[in-house]
């Protein structure tokens, strides 16, 4: 086996030979894409091409979609590269073109760019010998080797016969059956004439290490003889649930010539529910969806606008903001490292002050525009069919029903026909149903045919905030760039001070709120946006909801804009709000296009209704209301509609860092005078803005406003606290066995249990904890992430079913009672959310809810169950990034593990887990503390955690010292003989 990859020859690899002359690397391996191993030397080849893995995988079609540039033409599935590029069609148009045959693939959707048969990803030209060294390649091609030797070891040799070539499946087993212990039988056996052969040895391990499995393997007899097979009875000694996978080596030596090798079995097992298995597992393989061929030079013949879209009359129009076509073409090629330095070079002003302050993020959002645009790309539509009804034509829509895409009327969508058509036509959508869409199209469109579809991003939101970042202010100095000199107070008001009669009579028990409320009561004009710093649980949005009151009781004349990122949390403000104010006092203005169910209905009478749309009333009615409240990428409305500049007294902005600079801008910038007090509560420490484009977050986009301007002086905790900012920390929420770990984490340790025992103690003693009075759970489940389909989010059945299994325990525990509305499980990903519900509906159980992180920021649970999903056995190729994905961000993990008020539950694979510093540090939090269920941790728990250590390198340096050390004994064995022969004098030479 070659010990360093490098010095292997790629073009030799990929692209069927060396053109190079006096090329010093090595040319005797082969490539096999289908299967991704490299065979070294090169005759190991026949001998994989002819195993029962290969040709299984290439009757399945598992080769890449690439392009080759001779040839121009994409290959069909059922065809290899480099099947192609030797075959004589290749060889005679490379001729004809005068090339060389011996090239590398294309990415189809790229075609500048190759494709790396080995990662399977798409590399810019310019990065392709960068990346045939980059460290990333050489581990995946060095993965390629280990496999093809490991493929090598489970054949059958010197004439012996292992039964269970493609390994010991033992399928999925019931829980009940694994305590039983299963077994399965294995048999060895000679072909007839073979000399006899003794198995020395039978081993088990985990994986490619030296460590116990979880099987066990036994023996009849050792001496194997021509006509009598001897059985090996391997036994599975795992009985919780998850997957399990181990390795069977069997020891032989040939009795004639003393020498050993090795047979390799692999051995798999699922402990678990094969009805969840049934229900669950993946309707097909998952395939990287392609896009639609499209031609971009075709011209565009408009459809009809709905005329819901010119329902309101805007003063103010919104300004185009399209993207610079010399920023979407460098936004086209080169590397991630490339793009940015590029845009920081040639669009970045050097400074960011007040005056470039706009320039900046406009850049930062056509960046993020172009992601969202290139996203929905993964949702084009090949060879669609339209069905006429009357003037609209019906689309059926893939994934609609779960807003993959995200759909609503007046949205627009692009169909071309196949041919010489010559045109784009672009349909308007009138109405969204379940599964479908019914759209517009200009008159002279043809139904009767196929079409390829796209859909097209709506650029209105974030037009609304180019709009926010071009318009002028009198007010950008502190609202933007706040120094010292604009602090909302003086001096910070104790508590005494300024006696206020409280609507939440609560508040007078929480000083830090107490101080809030009456801080934001006082804020002087021209100060910098006040903050209200919110801890999980600490009762920001109580806070901001007794400011405005107060406000509203003291000031009758103030108006007062109370904006949130989202609809829920801008709906949680308006129902706070409505036990006060009547209906002529407070609008909830909702976006048009809003979906009706989804307004609760006691804001029904706060809102404005017409024919199946949300309505804005005319100006001077807007201009009565005391409180207005709005998402803020809405409420540029008031800009838009003509609302003075300054009608507005107050401004508040609810979990203001979930939000993008620009988007909070859109509440802020356009309508704020000199007198205008900014107030924004929220935790830079939660989830901040979701943010597509790694280039943008890059850029600074993924920094929400809040975060940014509390890394000012002004926001100092020495000299702010009081003055510009006031942090809360009574958290209300979790028992302390839940917070103590967050908290010292995230926030020094300040944050004080208060919340109710009668809640917080409530499932003390239940049968779902481990230690019976601590309400925290780590459960240890070895699963596997899968995909399916064209979907590229992940799922794990073995989690989704130990998920149902814990709420069953909870529901089912009549001493500690709890309804399934007071149960949350939060997973990473929608495919697992999806199987999850898809479990609850199967048992009948209701009103769990069960989403992503972002869906319960600013929501509790008396239970949180967290899902973790990520599991893979693969740990020579172990990243935080890639191999955590979502799991491996602070944020979420902060978000997650504090929704819980009463029991808290995290189901994982902790191995993978472990990658990462602040998830290693919170396992061993709870295996310190007795809540550990499942296989014991595969690290030293009592070892203090670096949190800047890079485990996963650690991890995968000692996959790769385990797996050099196994093809070391897979290589040749051992030379018993020569062993014995050691003691044993030379014969002198006469």
């Amino acid at each position: 086996m070659v010990a360093n990859v490098e010095q292997l020859c790629p073009q030799q690899l990929f692209a069927g030979g060396c053109s190079q002359p006096n090329c010093p690397l090595l040319h005797h391996a082969r490539f096999c894409e289908i299967c991704s191993i490299v065979c070294v030397p090169a005759h190991l080849w026949s001998s994989h091409v002819s195993g029962r893995q290969h040709r299984l995988r290439a009757a399945a079609g598992n080769s890449t979609l690439v392009l080759c540039p001779v040839c121009k033409i994409r290959l069909p599935g059922e065809t290899t590269w480099l099947e192609h590029i030797a075959s004589a069609a290749h060889q005679t148009a490379a001729q004809t073109a005068r090339l060389s045959p011996s090239v590398c693939p294309r990415d189809p959707a790229n075609p500048a760019n190759n494709f790396c048969l080995v990662c399977r990803r798409s590399i810019p030209s310019s990065s392709w010998a960068a990346h045939l060294r980059a460290e990333g390649h050489q581990k995946a091609q060095r993965n390629a080797l280990y496999k093809a030797r490991f493929e090598q070891a489970e054949r059958d040799r010197g004439g012996v016969s292992v039964a269970h070539e493609d390994g010991i499946d033992f399928g999925i087993v019931s829980v009940e059956e694994a305590r039983r212990g299963p077994q399965k039988k294995i048999t060895v056996s000679l072909s007839p004439g073979s000399q006899p052969v003794l198995i020395t040895k039978v081993e088990t391990f985990a994986g490619s290490t030296r460590k116990p499995s979880d099987f066990t393997a036994s023996i009849s007899a050792q001496r194997v003889k021509a006509g009598r097979p001897v059985d090996i009875i391997v036994r599975l000694t795992q009985k919780l649930r998850g997957r399990y996978d181990g390795r069977l080596e069997i020891t032989f030596q040939d009795v004639s010539t003393q020498r050993s090798f090795v047979v390799i079995r692999q051995l798999r097992a699922v402990v678990g529910s094969s009805a969840d298995h049934n229900l669950l597992r993946s309707a097909a393989p998952y395939v990287r969806r392609g896009r639609a061929p499209w031609d971009s030079g075709r011209a565009i013949v408009e459809g009809e606008r709905p005329p819901t879209l010119d329902a309101v009359r805007w003063v103010k129009k919104l300004p185009p903001s399209l993207i610079p076509s010399t920023l979407a073409g460098i936004l086209d090629t080169g590397s991630t490292r490339e793009v940015v330095n590029q845009i920081r070079n040639q669009f970045l002003p050097a400074n960011f002050d007040s005056s470039t302050h706009g320039q900046h993020f406009r850049v930062r959002l056509w960046v993020e525009e172009h992601r969202m645009a290139e996203d929905l790309r993964m949702y084009d539509i090949e060879g669609a069919r339209f069905v006429q009804e009357g003037r609209l034509w019906t689309l059926p829509v893939p994934g609609l029903a779960e807003k993959r895409p995200s759909v609503v009327p007046g949205d627009t969508i692009l169909a071309q026909m196949g041919g010489s058509d010559g045109r784009t036509n672009r349909g308007f959508v009138h109405f969204v149903n379940r599964d479908n869409i019914r759209v517009a199209f200009h008159s002279s469109f043809r139904g009767n045919a196929r079409y390829n579809v796209r859909f097209e991003y709506n650029r209105t939101p974030i037009r609304r905030q180019h709009q926010a970042l071009l318009a002028p202010s009198t007010s950008s100095q502190r609202l933007l760039f706040p120094a010292p000199g604009y602090e909302g107070l003086h001096q910070p008001i104790s508590a005494a001070h300024a006696p206020v009669n409280l609507f939440n009579a609560l508040i007078s028990t929480n000083p830090a709120q107490l101080q809030a409320v009456k801080s934001i009561q006082h804020l002087r004009e021209g100060s910098a946006p006040f903050i209200v710093f919110g801890p999980p649980g600490t009762g920001k949005t109580v806070t901001i909801v007794e400011a405005i009151l107060q406000i509203l009781h003291r000031q009758p004349d103030a108006r007062i804009l109370a904006c949130a990122p989202s609809n829920s949390a801008a709906d949680l403000i308006a129902q706070r709000l409505t036990d006060r104010l009547h209906s002529l006092e407070l609008f909830r203005c909702n976006a048009v296009f809003r979906e009706r169910l989804s307004l609760p209905e006691d804001l029904v009478a706060y809102s404005r209704y017409h024919e199946g749309l949300f309505r804005i009333p005319p100006l001077d009615v807007l201009l009565t209301y005391r409180v207005i409240v709005s998402t803020c990428g809405n409420a540029s409305f008031a800009y838009n509609l003509g609302v003075p500049n300054g009608h507005f007294s107050h401004v508040f902005i609810d979990e203001a860092g979930q939000a993008s600079e620009p988007e909070v801008l859109c509440a802020i910038k356009t309508i704020a005078a000199p007198t205008t007090r900014v107030i924004l509560s929220g935790d830079p420490k939660q989830l901040g803005p979701v943010i597509r484009s790694s280039i943008a977050r890059e850029l600074g986009l993924g920094t929400s406003y809040l975060e940014r301007l509390m890394d000012r002086l002004v926001y100092d905790s020495a000299t702010g606290q009081g003055r510009s900012f006031v942090k809360l920390v009574k958290n209300f929420r979790s028992h302390n066995a839940i917070l103590e770990y967050p908290n010292e984490q995230f926030y020094g340790g300040e944050l004080e249990v208060c919340g109710s025992p009668a809640t917080i103690n409530s499932l003390i003693g239940s049968p779902a904890l481990v230690n019976a009075r601590w309400p925290v759970v780590f459960h240890y489940i070895s699963g596997q992430d899968e995909r399916e389909s064209t979907s590229p989010s992940y799922f794990n059945i073995d989690e989704a079913t130990e998920v149902l299994e814990y709420i069953k325990t909870l529901l089912n525990d009549e001493r500690h009672p709890i309804r399934p509305e007071e149960i949350g499980v939060i997973a990473p990903y929608y495919a697992q959310v999806r199987k999850i519900r898809l479990l609850l509906r199967r048992e009948n159980i209701e009103d769990v809810k069960v989403g992503s992180v972002e869906e319960f920021q600013g929501q509790e649970r008396r239970v949180i169950i967290i899902s973790t999903v990520r599991s893979t056995r693969d740990m020579l190729s172990y990243d935080a990034k890639f191999t955590l994905g979502f799991v491996s961000n602070p944020r979420r993990f902060n978000v997650g593990v504090t929704r819980a008020q009463a029991l808290l539950v995290v189901i994982g694979d902790a191995s993978v887990l472990s990658i990462d510093p602040l998830w290693r540090a919170f396992m061993n939090y709870i295996h310190s503390n007795g809540g550990w269920r499942g296989s014991a941790p595969t690290w030293d728990t009592t070892a203090a955690v670096n949190m800047g250590a890079n485990y996963a390198e650690e991890m995968r340096e000692a996959a790769a010292a385990d797996m050099d050390a196994l093809m070391a004994r897979l290589d040749e064995g051992e030379d018993l003989e020569g062993q014995a022969n050691m003691d044993r004098a030379f014969q002198e030479v006469e």
